[in-house]
């Protein structure tokens, strides 16, 4: 199936609600949506993205996604009762995330502190270590886990794209598995 060029254009702007549910123990945390993620109402759901097939690796999921279609109603109920749960830095859906300013990754990190307050998930694990830096103003952050106080664990983990191509699956399967070890999901 796939989309067109246009059909994906269309979508610019969008937003994509997230994914969570009351007992959201692991939330991982996307830079912004891509226009093929807003077309499906699926997060990280770009055909080369690597986000699912690294989560069924690790052993967090045992179905796979539907690239053209996103996730079912049963595989985000899944999802949810896992444990885990999705959001974005930024909410709008762009080409690429370097379309976002700095101004806006700022005020993602202000919002996701507000929903991390509110969820109070185990672990927060961003995708993105140059979002989580902006968004931050921790310009030293690393992948692996940050120093930051209180009661939630926060992490930065590669990005899944496809874009970041030096980054493997397995090695995706082993961050997802240690932050979701983390968080009490094992």
């Amino acid at each position: 199936m796939g989309f067109t060029r246009e059909e994906l254009q269309s979508f610019r702007d969008h937003t994509v609600p997230d994914l969570i549910g009351d007992d959201t123990r692991l939330l991982f945390v996307g830079i912004n949506p891509g226009l093929w993620t807003a077309a499906t109402k699926t997060h990280f759901c770009h055909p080369s993205n690597r986000f699912y097939p690294a989560l069924c690796r690790a052993g967090l999921i045992d179905f796979d996604i539907d690239t053209d279609r996103g996730m079912t109603e049963k595989q985000r109920s899944s999802f949810i009762d896992a444990g885990m749960g999705i959001s974005n830095l930024v909410q709008r859906a762009t080409v690429r995330a370097s379309e976002l300013t700095a101004d806006e990754l700022r005020a993602g990190g202000e919002r996701l502190h507000g929903l991390v307050a509110e969820l109070r998930p185990a672990v927060v694990a961003v995708a993105g270590v140059t979002a989580y830096r902006t968004a931050f103003e921790a310009r030293s952050a690393v992948i692996g886990r940050q120093d930051v106080e209180g009661d939630v664990e926060w992490w930065v983990l590669p990005n899944p794209s496809g874009l970041n191509a030096h980054v493997q699956i397995d090695d995706l399967a082993g961050w997802f598995r240690t932050v979701a070890d983390r968080a009490g999901l094992s």
